[in-house]
């Protein structure tokens, strides 16, 4: 799954097994590319609740992360902008929000577009 333009994108790509690597790009000045040990299931939540958030908000702004604990990788807020949403994308490779993070912004993406994509990751993991 990938979000975002060529200036400014968010990647997540299923690796092998259990592991996924999250990489991103803003305008090559900052850049984040790690690997975290991820489930199938966490990974089709992450996707199922982007969705039922999209359905929800309307207007309204939203949030999700990759997995429920405090130490996560990957969290996404969403802002409405237009027909889409603006993003606020926060890495956190090392698992732990106070040592090591990169926050970035992404630009409005329209919601069928964020639907198709979501529902696509969540299709290809869940059996």
């Amino acid at each position: 799954m990938r979000l975002g333009t060529d200036d400014a994108w968010l990647d997540l790509t299923r690796t092998g097994g259990d592991t996924w690597r999250v990489s991103a790009d803003w305008c090559s000045l900052l850049t984040a590319d790690f690997t975290v040990d991820l489930s199938d299931a966490e990974v089709a939540d992450f996707a199922g609740q982007m969705l039922s958030r999209l359905d929800e908000a309307s207007n309204a702004g939203f949030s999700a992360v990759v997995t429920p604990g405090r130490n996560n990788p990957l969290s996404l807020k969403a802002e409405p902008v237009g027909d889409g949403f603006s993003f606020f994308v926060r890495l956190t490779p090392n698992g732990d929000d106070t040592v090591c993070h990169l926050q970035m912004e992404l630009n409005p993406i329209a919601a069928p577009d964020l639907r198709e994509m979501f529902d696509a990751l969540r299709a290809a993991l869940v059996t």
